[in-house]
């Protein structure tokens, strides 16, 4: 596995090179253990994502699927959980509303689910097809979507560092239920092999510069910086 440090931007512009899987939307699904990083990894994804898709692509790279939606769009899987006993069950609705809908170039269309008042709500979100897709949350890159998915991330994390986020964003009163969950969550990860089966592995606990991460590949990619060759990423 080939290890390094890149930045984000680099990863983004790797990501126009790949094909689109998911009809002509590229799906990025991003994974990993709570408290690993894994939404901060897609929020700055993303956000490269963006950047690319404003600036326009480099000559090596291909260019990006004409799609009528947004450049980027972003789903949490804990927007689709329908209550603490569906951590890994919400996947029809997922599915349903978002990735087939996308697959054929119809919007996504998903309730959001309200944690505190333990319900959907009565609004509708809506997506119109984008040309990147990042659907993070534990279990987004499981086997059953792997084939569809342009790029799959494996954040990870120690687990004093991951409890110690867990204990600041979540307080203390919730940290049974939580425990009950991330102990499901290991389970549900050596069942599906998720680790070893995505494209990339990141350090959700490198502590790098604005702009930058530190990941393993499990599997080469196009590298944009030189030329479209397969390998690991330019340190740009």
């Amino acid at each position: 596995m080939t290890r390094g440090i890149s930045t984000f931007e680099s990863l983004a512009r790797r990501v126009y090179v790949a094909p689109a899987r998911l009809g002509r939307v590229r799906l990025i699904v991003v994974d990993g253990p709570s408290g690993a990083g894994k939404s901060t990894f897609a929020d700055r994804l993303a956000t490269a994502c963006a950047t690319v898709a404003a600036t326009g692509p480099k000559p090596a790279m291909k260019p990006a699927s004409a799609v009528a939606g947004p450049a980027v769009a972003v789903v949490h899987t804990d927007d689709l959980l329908d209550g603490w006993r569906d951590q890994f069950t919400f996947w029809p609705r997922l599915s349903a509303c978002v990735l087939d809908p996308l697959r054929t170039g119809r919007p996504a269309r998903y309730r959001r689910y309200d944690w505190a008042a333990g319900r959907f709500g009565d609004g509708w979100t809506v997506i119109e097809p984008p040309a990147v897709l990042l659907v993070e949350g534990v279990s987004a890159a499981r086997a059953a979507v792997r084939p569809a998915a342009t790029l799959s991330v494996y954040v990870t994390a120690p687990e004093p560092v991951r409890l110690a986020r867990s204990l600041t964003r979540d307080g203390t009163a919730i940290q049974p239920t939580l425990d009950r969950w991330r102990r499901a969550e290991e389970r549900f990860f050596i069942a599906d092999g998720t680790p070893g089966s995505v494209d990339l592995l990141v350090d959700g606990a490198a502590e790098l510069p604005s702009g930058q991460l530190a990941y393993g590949w499990i599997r080469d990619w196009p590298d944009v910086d030189a030329g479209g060759a397969g390998g690991a990423p330019s340190a740009g």
